[in-house]
């Protein structure tokens, strides 16, 4: 199937800092580009994958599994580390839970994690029902564009396939279980007005995780998307930030360029 516009992967190379970006459900790589191309001009090595299932139809994502889109950013993981001496994981809501789970099951290969709105949980009264109504109900109204900022728009599907839906739930479920494991340092981005996926599930993550270098901002003029909304440069600049503190090379990087760029002008 042709892919919807904006919804190829991404990938750049750069220093030997590497940041692997990860999507949400039923979104696309297009939803979190401004963050990783912003990343890539700062000269990290960058991977935005697209998730199988995602891009094209909801009919794709019907037929996959939690399991297909952890192995994605699993592999897109191995190649960065083979590639680069530190690697990073930035996520957006489901792509929030995928860079945990990384986190739990890679350890010390991972430097640090940048989350915003990772989802936790499925809240949706009908989720408990899911087992059996995706069997009855093939898809519900979609999650896509959740987004505060006029004229900004997500590139997801309007329909959410039920059976999709059901391997999310599970998943949250697995990912929850793992949070103890997960030891790297944290930052946390959450949107107190946020549709899709509440606050109350960075608290959660936050709660449960045993890294001790945590750090929460709250996105107070953005909803779910917010990677897209009226806070993504603060959320950019935050994120370089935290890389740059754990990974110093980085500002060195950037200093030189800088440098280079003042002399040539």
């Amino acid at each position: 199937m042709p892919l919807l516009p904006g919804a190829e992967p991404f990938r750049r190379d750069g220093g030997e800092v590497g940041v692997l970006v990860c999507h949400g459900f039923t979104g696309s790589p297009q939803s979190v580009r401004p963050w990783a191309e912003y990343l890539a001009d700062r000269g990290l090595t960058v991977s935005l994958p697209l998730l199988p299932g995602h891009g094209t139809r909801w009919q794709d994502l019907q037929v996959t599994t939690w399991q297909d889109w952890y192995a994605e950013v699993d592999r897109e993981l191995r190649a960065l580390s083979e590639r680069c001496t530190k690697v990073f994981v930035c996520g957006l809501s489901m792509g929030g839970a995928l860079a945990l789970r990384l986190a739990a099951k890679h350890g010390d290969a991972i430097s640090g994690l940048a989350l915003v709105n990772p989802a936790n949980r499925v809240h949706d009264k009908a989720g408990a029902l899911l087992p059996v109504l995706r069997y009855v109900v093939r898809t519900t109204k979609g999650l896509a564009s959740d987004i505060a900022k006029p004229g900004a728009a997500e590139v997801g599907y309007d329909r959410t396939p039920l059976h999709a839906a059901h391997s999310v739930r599970r998943f949250f479920l697995q990912v929850d279980s793992e949070l103890p494991q997960v030891t790297q340092p944290l930052l946390v981005m959450t949107s107190p007005q946020d549709h899709v996926v509440p606050p109350v599930d960075s608290e959660r993550i936050l709660s449960r995780v045993s890294s001790q270098d945590v750090r929460q901002k709250l996105l107070e003029r953005s909803y779910h998307v917010a990677t897209l909304d009226h806070d993504a440069e603060q959320i950019f600049e935050d994120t370089f930030a935290f890389l740059t503190r754990l990974a110093p090379e980085l500002r060195a990087g950037a200093i030189e360029e800088g440098t280079a760029t003042s002399g040539g002008a």
